[in-house]
């Protein structure tokens, strides 16, 4: 097995072009597990840990670009602010060693439906930058992202460079149900994102499906429904967790059944909705 370690991002995508097979690694907090248990054997690690501008965040054109390497200790420190629901979701990976080891575009492209990231990027409307060295620069929608169990839409000769997830103008939040209370793979996960501007909800559902996904139909419900000065109607906190619960299709696995996970976003959908909502009316009040 090769390893190769560019120190430039152009470095980089030459590797990535000559040798297509080559494994991107940054904190290897997936991939040498995977290595190590023989689940997968590549001809080439491709490590990107000596590229320094992945390491970087910025906001531009307002949006708030994270670098590919950017670990989750540093989302948890620095943009709890602009990206709130994100840094939830990074406080519940892992253990301290894997947030500072572990990455938002680590995540990204491993593309399993379990990962904590992938929510709450989906509910936020985030876009994943990808660049190749011979056919340049696409971006990518997150809802566009995730084409299967661990599969993406980066083509072999690509690599993620950033995500670009527009800042927070109203609460949000992640949720996920876990066999234990840390360290633990979810069960099953749940973001929302609430956009006052735009008058409209954004929704994620981890760990229920074969990809992450939004539930389309519970936020066209409340797009159609929801007022945004009141309290929201129990009836309509019902039908939003249903349709959340209805738009997972999870399977029975070692850590819970399919019948659990749905169950269980329609109770994660309700809540993280009334938090959310809660501190929205607070806000309009204050």
């Amino acid at each position: 097995m090769d390893f190769l370690r560019p120190t430039t991002w152009e470095e980089a995508l030459a590797a990535k072009a000559d040798q297509p097979g080559a494994v991107p690694i940054q904190g290897g907090t997936d991939v040498m597990v995977e290595i190590n248990f023989d689940v997968r054997r590549p001809p080439a690690l491709l490590d990107l840990t000596g590229v320094a501008e992945l390491r970087e965040w910025s906001m531009t054109g307002g949006l708030c670009g994270v670098g590919a390497g950017v670990p989750y200790a540093a989302v948890i420190d620095e943009l709890g602010g602009p990206l709130p629901g994100l840094a939830q979701a990074s406080r519940t990976v892992g253990s301290p060693q894997i947030r500072n080891r572990g990455t938002v575009g680590g995540n990204l492209g491993a593309a399993s439906p379990a990962g904590d990231s992938h929510p709450p990027l989906l509910a936020a409307g985030a876009v994943v930058e990808v660049e190749s060295r011979d056919r340049g620069v696409r971006m990518i929608p997150a809802a566009e992202f995730y084409l299967g169990v661990k599969r993406s839409a980066l083509e072999p000769d690509e690599l993620i460079r950033a995500v670009h997830v527009p800042p927070a103008t109203g609460p949000q939040y992640f949720s996920k149900v876990g066999t234990r209370n840390a360290m633990v793979i979810a069960v099953c996960s749940f973001a929302i994102a609430l956009h006052p501007r735009e008058r409209r909800v954004g929704t994620g559902i981890g760990s229920a499906a074969p990809t992450p996904r939004r539930a389309l139909e519970a936020e066209e419900l409340l797009a159609a429904e929801l007022d945004w000065d009141a309290p929201i109607a129990p009836a309509l906190l019902k039908r939003f967790g249903e349709l959340c619960a209805r738009a997972a299709a999870p399977i029975d696995d070692v850590r819970g059944t399919a019948a659990y996970r749905v169950h269980a976003i329609g109770v994660l959908a309700r809540r993280t909705l009334t938090w959310a909502w809660n501190d929205h009316l607070e806000k309009r009040a204050a």
